[in-house]
């Protein structure tokens, strides 16, 4: 198979590597802290890095404790469709929501923070949970003549996912590293997330395929 040589028109989008998001952490990945290296590695082979970050207030509408007698990963109908509600995580200022101290920013020439209307969710780094408010992600892809993201980070089920389905929304070619990426898979969904994305023209790759 030939090598994928990132090109000026590419850009790599590192989902959600927080403190919480991987072992020891409030809504920890299982073995989310095993993408880092990978995402090191291929961060340095892009001209176009961004990071996401979740970032609640405290109280949000997606944690569990928010409503009484629910409990995390019940899911609950809303305006915009169901809500898995979540333990408490990510929230705004706590070492929880801080990017993993192992991860390599430095890259990094963007950072989007997400999820911090308190009444909404957003999985998406370009569209919170009501399909219709954005967070400008795209805009600047845009403007920097992005037309291809490779997609990596946490976790593959829902943000990585809802991520992947959004750029294909926005006509972005998009690449998943399936190996750069790791899904909580509550009741199947890491299977159901692959389908999705392929079905939504989003493809698979192997950090090794990209030079």
């Amino acid at each position: 198979m030939n090598a994928i040589r990132p090109q000026p028109g590419d850009a790599l989008i590192i989902v959600d590597v927080q403190n919480d998001f991987v072992p020891g952490g409030a809504l920890a990945v299982p073995r989310g802290d095993e993408v880092i290296p990978v995402i090191n590695a291929l961060s340095r082979r892009f001209a176009q890095v961004v990071l996401t970050q979740d970032w609640h207030p405290a109280g949000h509408f997606s944690f569990a404790s928010a409503h009484p007698g629910k409990q995390p990963f019940e899911v609950i109908p809303t305006l915009h469709g169901p809500q898995t509600l979540w333990p408490d995580h990510c929230v705004q200022g706590t070492r929880g929501a801080a990017l993993h101290e192992g991860l390599e920013v430095t890259p990094a020439r963007l950072l989007i923070r997400k999820g911090m209307n308190p009444a909404l969710d957003s999985y998406s780094a370009f569209f919170e949970n009501d399909r219709a408010a954005v967070t400008g992600l795209g805009g600047a892809l845009r403007e920097l003549g992005v037309r291809r993201v490779f997609i990596a980070g946490l976790a593959t089920d829902f943000c990585v996912k809802f991520t992947a389905l959004d750029a294909r929304r926005l006509g972005f070619e998009a690449l998943v590293i399936g190996d750069a990426c790791r899904g909580i898979d509550t009741q199947g969904s890491l299977e159901v997330a692959w389908k999705e994305m392929a079905l939504a023209g989003a493809g698979r790759v192997n950090s090794a395929e990209i030079a």
